[in-house]
């Protein structure tokens, strides 16, 4: 088989210092198509020149194939897939541009999804339009504490789900993740209606993006199962980064003092072998720029593009997600329970800090 040819966008800053300013995902993303037998990362595009020369000699990008333009760099390499690894409020162009170009077959964007819902629609829909396969990268959902946390849940081992409890991270950057993972343990089922409050005294930027600093959100799926997120001060409601509370017992990932993934039934906890894996990566990854998990997540991605089927990763799961999310912050914004799907066109978060309805000020 011949190798697919691949090109990122985005190649980020020195992958040593991540910051919350550029956590260079990138180089994530390349290695793990360096690491697949059937990819060939051919070419990079980075507004900052420096960045893209550095990120070319790592993984042996010709001169030729560094651009500071990914629309430049699309005319003259023609990449089959392209993963885009910018900040949120350019995924949209971007993706829509590379979608539109007429020769890429496959997008993976990093997450959050979008800076807006309607951004992240468009992206859907115009990749659909298209005929071009986008996905999202929610490695996570390839961590073998989760992939056994939802194995036990299949085999019935807390009975019936009743509930998915979040106690990690925040709503928008981390809550791409934990959000979807709920949606995954509940066979990605769609949510019918979210609540939220919020709270934003310290100013927290992540990407471009305010993060709220403390969240209380509740959703409903349209099949009864809840989900609910603590985040920040009183995030320890929640017994463990993510609780999963079923008719029969609870299936706990990361619990205080507590192994990565234990079941509890009758009042007996029952630890999970996961091979060492943590919520973020699988053990002696100390050298590397990225994980397993990203391996999987670009093999599915790979795997999707060669066989046609629906990929786990898919920009139509991505969007039940941003739903939550987008939703929950409107919830705040009107101070009411949200149906969804919800009709919003900006980010209301943003909007209550652009208004000073929210005045987040920097402690020292």
């Amino acid at each position: 088989m011949s190798q697919h040819t691949v090109a990122i966008v985005g190649t980020g800053p020195d992958p040593a210092n991540p910051t919350v300013s550029g956590f260079a995902m990138g180089y994530r993303h390349a290695e793990a198509y360096r690491n697949h037998e059937d990819c060939r990362v051919a070419a990079c595009a980075d507004v900052v020149p420096e960045n893209g020369e550095a990120f070319a000699d790592e993984f042996g990008i010709s001169e030729g194939n560094v651009f500071e333009d990914y629309e430049a760099m699309l005319a003259a390499v023609e990449p089959e897939i392209v993963s885009v690894c910018v900040p949120p409020a350019i995924h949209a162009d971007i993706v829509v541009g590379c979608a539109e170009s007429g020769a890429v077959r496959a997008i993976h964007c990093e997450k959050p999804m979008a800076d807006t819902l309607e951004n992240a629609r468009r992206m859907v829909e115009v990749c659909d339009r298209e005929g071009v396969g986008l996905t999202f990268n929610r490695q996570r959902r390839f961590g073998r504490p989760f992939t056994e946390a939802k194995r036990l849940l299949d085999d019935g081992a807390i009975g019936d789900l009743e509930r998915v409890e979040i106690g990690w991270g925040d709503f928008y950057d981390t809550g791409a993740h934990t959000i979807d993972l709920a949606g995954m343990f509940n066979d990605d089922r769609p949510a019918e209606w979210v609540i939220a409050q919020l709270d934003y005294r310290t100013e927290d930027v992540r990407f471009g993006a305010h993060q709220e600093n403390q969240i209380w959100a509740q959703w409903r799926y349209e099949n009864g199962v809840y989900g609910v997120m603590s985040t920040g001060e009183g995030s320890d409601f929640v017994d463990a980064a993510l609780a999963l509370r079923g008719t029969g017992g609870t299936i706990r990932i990361d619990a205080p003092d507590g192994p990565m993934l234990e079941v509890e039934r009758d009042g007996e906890r029952e630890s999970v072998d996961v091979g060492g894996e943590t919520m973020h990566a699988a053990p002696t990854e100390e050298e590397r720029f990225g994980s397993v998990f990203q391996d999987r997540s670009i093999a599915a991605v790979v795997r999707s593009l060669e066989t046609g089927d629906p990929s786990e990763l898919r920009g139509e799961i991505g969007l039940q997600t941003a739903g939550v999310i987008f939703g929950g912050y409107e919830s705040v914004r009107r101070r009411a329970r949200i149906d969804l799907p919800v009709e919003v066109e900006d980010n209301p978060l943003e909007a209550l800090v652009e208004s000073g309805e929210l005045s987040p000020r920097t402690q020292d």
